[in-house]
């Protein structure tokens, strides 16, 4: 494509899965793992931080949506560069958390 400059930004493909780190405010238990496609949940003081690998720009999306529906306050979205990645679970299809 003629207008697509991309490259000469260094952006990333967003076919490309990737790590990523997102920090909500608000306190969600480890529970909620599996809703969030198996992402890691942990709390930081009184916020979360959901991360893992995502296969795509789209599943981000999801990802985010997810959090916004849940009415929870966005503070952070941050993309690990492969130095910090660390071994977290790469996401399947959730469903909502049990209470079991």
């Amino acid at each position: 494509m003629a207008g697509d400059r991309s490259g000469d930004l260094g952006v990333s493909s967003p076919g490309l899965s990737a790590r990523y780190e997102i920090r909500v405010e608000g306190v969600l238990d480890h529970r909620w793992a599996a809703w969030f496609g198996g992402l890691h949940v942990e709390t930081d003081g009184t916020r979360t931080v959901i991360s893992g690998l995502l296969t795509d720009q789209p599943a981000l999306h999801g990802l985010l949506a997810r959090i916004r529906d849940l009415g929870l306050c966005l503070i952070s979205v941050r993309r690990l560069p492969a130095s910090e990645a660390g071994n977290q679970a790469q996401p399947s299809d959730p469903g909502p958390p049990g209470d079991g």
